[in-house]
């Protein structure tokens, strides 16, 4: 069962041969029976040592994971459930701090139950101690990729996995915050898998145990090194540039001639152009609400030997998790220092009454305030319909580029001669009147256009 894994099996899964460093465990005298007094506990330990070979319920170290020195922290499940007490804290602390010190990126190997039932309150707290590390490392510009072995619940899912950047899974692993003797009898186990956390937004990929090395390794390479050479000090970091056009080379006659290229089936989507710009790239799936929106992909890429992040619209209505999503990416691309690429293509965002409730306007305001915080250089470019606020809360200002098959409007020319009362008849016409095609928008100051037209003069932004 791949789930089961020992902790050191599952270094062994990830780890390059020969290549894990164990880190000297941290010193604690306990008091007999642990910090409670519980009764018989010292004995359950001196069990668990005997049957699993380990002294705690977690093995850390250093490793290579297909080339990357990371820090691995791997979880025991015979010891104890794979539940965290304080030397389990005093350990995990340690491996960050080491991390911190040595500039390494983060790995939980997690496999756990929660807290440890005999130190009560104290074990609970570590939760506190292992965010507390989570958030340094974070801060430090530092990556932290999860990987959900089986069980990941209570605490563990709750810090070090649902916490992680990314968060990968193994098929069929059991993860939830709840574990399956706390849960209401009546739970929908399908509820608390690595699917069901997938497919909810809560973690990014199941990655099959064979492929785990090869995708981990991916991801370290991608979010460790950013490019060839880190910038000096107070130097900002060069913008990533826009992709070529993949369509259309000569630029619309008309208004309505650049929203009917923009609409066409045949005409080059997100997809094509990630394919084209990015050498290797990885995929961050779900807005860790709830939420994920096949509209919207996210990730990191390498391009031209250095890694940049990427969020693309793919045409249709964008929904509330594809914004989350979108922020959540482009704030972890800005706390490690990696340009970002984002692509426009959406009529709008979506507007039933669903995305409504799934808070529509608070998800586009925090990716217009992701984008215009961002200290990491944004490059847009707009490869279809520029559809209002929905497509301008994912633009560049001062940076955003456009393919001569594409748009960029206030609102769509039918919704524009709507609430102006005007006959359908005026639709096209009213395109015109909108200065929507890019070498409007470039003469308006608003864009660079593809094919090499620049903004104007001015401070005007899109």
């Amino acid at each position: 069962m791949t789930g089961r894994l020992t902790a050191r099996r599952a270094i062994g899964l990830v780890a390059d041969d020969s290549s894990f460093t164990e880190l000297p465990p941290p010193g604690r005298r306990s008091a007999p029976d642990g910090p409670l007094g519980w009764q018989g506990y010292d004995a359950a330990h001196a069990r668990a040592a005997e049957r699993t070979g380990e002294s705690e319920s977690v093995v850390c170290g250093t490793a290579r994971v297909e080339g990357t020195l990371a820090v691995l922290v791997s979880f025991e499940f015979g010891f104890l459930g794979g539940s965290l007490g304080e030397r389990t804290g005093d350990r995990l602390e340690a491996a960050y701090v080491h991390a911190r010190k040595h500039r390494l990126p983060v790995v939980p190997l997690i496999a756990t139950g929660g807290s440890r039932m005999q130190e009560g309150m104290i074990a609970l707290t570590q939760l506190q101690r292992v965010a507390r590390q989570s958030v340094l490392t974070r801060e430090a510009g530092l990556p932290q990729i999860a990987v959900l072995r089986d069980p990941t619940t209570g605490g563990g899912w709750a810090t070090l996995g649902a916490g992680a950047d990314v968060v990968l899974a193994l098929p069929g692993a059991q993860v939830g915050f709840a574990g399956s003797r706390v849960r209401p009898a009546d739970a929908d186990p399908a509820a608390y898998t690595a699917e069901a956390q997938v497919a909810a937004g809560a973690a990014d990929a199941v990655v099959r145990p064979e492929e785990l090395r090869g995708v981990l390794g991916r991801w370290l390479r991608l979010l460790s090194r950013p490019s060839r050479e880190d910038p000096p000090h107070g130097v900002a970091l060069t913008p990533a540039p826009p992709p070529a056009p993949l369509g259309a080379r000569d630029l619309p006659a008309s208004g309505w001639d650049a929203v009917r290229r923009a609409r066409a089936t045949g005409r080059p989507r997100a997809r094509a152009y990630l394919d084209a710009y990015f050498t290797d790239r990885a995929a961050i799936s779900g807005d860790r609400c709830g939420g994920t929106d096949e509209g919207m992909l996210c990730g990191f890429g390498e391009h031209d030997g250095r890694t940049v992040a990427y969020a693309a619209q793919c045409g249709t209505a964008t929904r509330p998790a594809g914004y989350r999503t979108a922020t959540r990416l482009i704030r972890l691309a800005d706390r490690l220092g990696v340009p970002v690429l984002t692509l426009v293509d959406t009529p709008g965002a979506a507007n039933d009454a669903e995305a409504e409730r799934q808070g529509a306007g608070a998800a586009i305001a925090e990716l217009f305030a992701a984008v215009a915080g961002a200290r990491t250089p944004v490059t847009t470019l707009v490869i279809g319909e520029g559809g209002s606020g929905g497509a301008l809360a994912l633009a560049a200002p001062g940076n955003t580029w456009a393919t001569p098959d594409s748009y960029f409007s206030v609102i769509a020319p039918e919704l524009a001669a709507a609430i102006l009362k005007r006959p359908a008849a005026e639709v096209e016409a009213t395109a015109g009147q909108l200065r929507l095609r890019p070498q409007d928008l470039a003469e308006l100051g608003l864009i660079r256009t593809a094919d090499g037209l620049s903004p104007g003069t001015g401070d005007r932004h899109p």
